[in-house]
């Protein structure tokens, strides 16, 4: 169970670190300040602050997020708050205090009447509760608020905030999360191609023999070329494979160049097995073939992906032509009993996996509902057919609509979840 959970979090946050990172590399490009780099999400547990951005990892290991200025809530300081401050030398602010827990030396107390930390960038309010003496002091462009939990930001003038980079760079902001899940399982899936030696290839040949099988004990040879089966060309892995489990305790005649480049004929009888659906299949105890090259294993990453691609698009379109169901999704606790099982199966099968949830996790995130990512991204062609954006008002009711939505499919699911994985 620890190594689960281990790996269940080290999976996760790798997929999560990419993914934010993509948000972020490009903001900070666009001129974006970025308040914080987030790990999970609940009360943080540690954060380190460098530049302007303070990374932060918190409690729940579930996901992630990149907090740009403008683009999430701001902190809100309201007429009446009581706040600490710190003046440089020239009695400019340079930290504002919300957090009541966090005390600092030389605080200057204040009860903030007007404040402004976009535009004019001032506060005003009266020293220590004394409301006969108003003061103002001048905010610097890079004075650091400390939030009520104790998180170090930095303030947002409008020029750095997200609407005020252009079109094309908030697409590629928007973009550039599922753009890194890709990209992430491109070098998951070629890393565990060199892990492994090679990749399987869907030559007509044969791999491995295993020791006392119907193949060994026939005369089969790896490497062997299999130019037919009971007279039927062979031109693949495939067709091999589909023609011996079709075939259990029938002999077949194997047509076949040996790597000498003789060539045989050998007659073989698959062994009856059971197959996933308890139906007769016949094996007669070959591994597939394995493509060594360098170009095999270097490509393999980026044709793997592609193939998923195709399969996790093919199951969303089932949803149209096969109705919706709540089988065809998992969350957290289903990819937890997953997890467990592929971790028995070693590192190979955990890179595997983790290239998949990241490819899961990328085109999901680009499907065109209102807070992830996709979402975003139609506001934004919207925003180009219109020639400006939705009013705050509006995309702000959206995206709750949209969070709302979200937040029922996760209940659902993850209620069907237990109920599968651990109610039965």
């Amino acid at each position: 169970m620890i190594t689960t959970i281990i790996t269940f979090i080290l999976v996760f946050s790798v997929l999560v670190i990419f993914h934010e990172f993509g948000h972020y590399y490009f903001a900070k490009k666009a001129g974006t300040l970025v308040r914080e780099f987030a790990i999970g999400f609940g009360p943080k547990i540690f954060s380190y602050r460098k530049n302007e951005t303070t990374f932060t990892v918190r409690i729940l290991p579930i996901g992630g997020y990149v907090r740009m200025a403008g683009y999430e809530e701001e902190t809100e300081i309201k007429p009446g708050m009581s706040v600490g401050i710190l003046l440089d030398e020239n009695d400019e602010v340079t930290t504002i205090n919300t957090c009541k827990k966090k005390q600092l030396l030389e605080v200057v107390p204040i009860q903030v009447s007007a404040i402004d930390l976009e535009k004019d960038l001032y506060i005003e309010g009266y020293l220590s509760g004394d409301d006969t003496k108003l003061v103002r002091y001048s905010v610097k462009r890079n004075t650091l608020l400390i939030e009520e939990d104790g998180t170090e930001v930095q303030i947002a003038p409008l020029d750095v905030q997200f609407q005020a980079a252009s079109l094309p760079q908030r697409m590629m902001t928007n973009f550039a999360g599922p753009m890194n899940n890709i990209i992430l399982a491109i070098i998951t899936f070629t890393l565990m191609a060199f892990l492994q030696g090679g990749v399987i290839s869907n030559e007509n040949e044969l791999g491995s023999i295993v020791e006392g099988s119907p193949a060994y004990e026939a005369g089969l040879a790896k490497g062997d070329q299999v130019l037919a089966i009971d007279g039927n060309k062979m031109t693949s892995w495939t067709e091999i494979v589909k023609v011996i489990q079709k075939s259990p305790e029938k002999s077949l005649k194997f047509t076949l160049k040996s790597v000498d480049g003789s060539d045989k004929q050998l007659n073989v009888i698959p062994e009856a097995k059971k197959g996933n659906d308890d139906s007769e299949i016949g094996i007669i105890g070959v591994n597939a073939p394995v493509d060594t090259s360098f170009t095999a294993k270097l490509f393999f990453g980026f044709t793997y992906t592609w193939t998923v691609i195709v399969q996790i698009l093919a199951a969303l379109g089932s949803i149209f032509t096969k109705g919706f169901s709540i089988d065809m999704f998992g969350g957290p606790v289903a990819i937890y009993a997953t997890t467990e099982a592929v971790v028995k199966t070693g590192y190979i099968g955990v890179l595997n996996w983790m290239g998949i949830l990241s490819i899961n996790l990328g085109i999901i995130n680009l499907l065109p509902v209102p807070a992830l990512d996709g979402g975003k991204l139609l506001l934004n062609a919207v925003e180009g057919v219109r020639g400006k954006p939705l009013s705050q008002e509006k995309e702000g009711i959206i995206t709750l609509i949209g969070v709302g939505l979200l937040a029922l499919l996760m209940v659902l699911v993850t209620w069907n979840d237990i109920q599968t994985y651990f109610l039965k």
